[in-house]
């Protein structure tokens, strides 16, 4: 359940409406989803978060699905079902199919497992592991 009101188009500042637009046309929808809508309530922090997200999620190095998956794995870890689901559904319309989603899932799984294997171990990374200088 939110902690703030989701505001409608019609309750929205003039600043706030400007980043819907924008979320709007990159995204080809009128669809604006819920997380959005409540942040839309401190236009700064929208403009701020919509800026910042379109910047890291835009095609790279790493192209816009691989981009998705590390998103919903790293939603997976922290516990936000908002973003799993919404970054699930990104990574579907961005070409991600059924065998990958199953792939996805059995590495976020096996991450966590080992994840809280070698922490609850205390074992320390090897020393091959650390990055050394490059004079």
């Amino acid at each position: 359940m939110a902690t703030v009101t989701l505001l409608t188009d019609a309750e929205l500042s003039p600043e706030a409406a400007e980043v819907f637009a924008e979320i709007r046309a990159a995204r080809g929808t009128e669809y604006v989803n819920d997380f959005w809508r409540a942040l839309a309530h401190d236009p700064a922090t929208l403009r701020a978060t919509w800026d910042r997200l379109s910047a890291v999620m835009a095609p790279g190095a790493l192209d816009p699905l691989v981009k998705e998956m590390v998103y919903l794995a790293v939603s997976t870890a922290n516990g936000c079902a908002y973003c799993v689901h919404s970054h699930t559904t990104a990574a579907k319309a961005k070409g991600m199919d059924t065998a990958m989603h199953g792939e996805l899932l059995a590495v976020i799984g096996m991450a966590m497992q080992t994840n809280g294997l070698v922490t609850a171990l205390g074992v320390a990374p090897d020393a091959a592991f650390q990055v050394t200088r490059s004079d």
